[in-house]
């Protein structure tokens, strides 16, 4: 299906399930003048600060997407996001209830089977093994890549190993899901692939009566047009602008919150 036809389903279904689920919302991340910086705890040079004054609240459900420059500071703050680096300033609240997920541009991949790097996750979850692999058997099956099961991941494309890092974090039944530009490295029907299962996981949480939450970084604003319903723009490790995604990409709107970010959506500040 047509990437923008799914984006359209996976916000009605979304609208639905909260009109009919008002209990769902519900703060899923909360930071308030986060910072980080690399180098000496003590004294930290002004220029070692790679986020600075984060301020930024995340509710359930919803699509974020995290814009900016190389450098900019999107990545480091998934990685903060998910708990893989401390914040050095400032206070970082995540739902502790909430199961998450990251996804990174190069997947991680071990050296084993397609079946084994699903099933290894569910293992260590506390499932016996030979129910993770058939939990993971099945989380292959919804990626498209159930033939594939018994192939060594690293023999995989990148695309398929992308999807295979999406099977993984479906078996785990994710709720908050983060993703550093999932796909920046792929080929076109590749990506159209990884939007859709981004769009349909969220479509399928929501009618389970949950909510998964996406963040994820992107260079492609056509992507985030289609999957984003709220836009943060970073440059130099702080937050310029965040703004709903409409509005986002309304010249005159985005020109009087942020004339950098506006300089960025036209191209000229890259």
């Amino acid at each position: 299906s047509h990437p923008e036809m799914t984006s359209d389903r996976f916000r009605q279904d979304r609208e639905h399930v909260l009109s009919q689920n008002p209990q769902l919302t519900g703060t899923v991340l909360r930071l308030h003048n986060v910072g980080l910086h690399f180098g000496p705890l003590a004294r930290p040079h002004p220029d070692s600060w790679v986020l600075s004054n984060i301020e930024l609240t995340v509710q359930a459900g919803q699509a974020l997407a995290l814009i900016g420059a190389n450098g900019s500071g999107k990545s480091t703050l998934l990685r903060l996001m998910h708990g893989l680096l401390p914040p050095c300033s400032g206070t970082l609240w995540r739902n502790p209830a909430l199961r998450q997920a990251m996804l990174f541009q190069r997947p991680h991949m071990l050296r084993a089977s397609a079946l084994h790097n699903v099933a290894l996750g569910l293992w260590l979850g506390g499932l016996p093994w030979a129910q993770a692999k058939v939990q993971a058997q099945t989380a292959l099956q919804r990626v498209g890549l159930g033939e594939l099961a018994g192939h060594n991941a690293y023999t995989l494309s990148g695309g398929q190993q992308q999807r295979l890092a999406l099977g993984r974090a479906w078996a785990l039944r994710a709720e908050l899901l983060l993703l550093d530009e999932p796909t920046a490295s792929l080929d076109p029907h590749a990506k159209r692939e990884v939007e859709r299962l981004m769009a349909e996981f969220a479509a399928e949480q929501a009618g389970r009566n949950g909510r998964l939450t996406l963040i994820f970084a992107s260079h492609n604003l056509g992507q985030v047009k289609r999957l984003a319903e709220r836009v943060v723009y970073l440059e130099q490790g702080r937050i310029l602008a965040d703004l709903p995604v409409a509005e986002f990409f309304d010249a005159r709107r985005l020109r009087e919150v942020s004339p950098a970010a506006d300089l960025f959506v036209k191209g000229e500040l890259v």
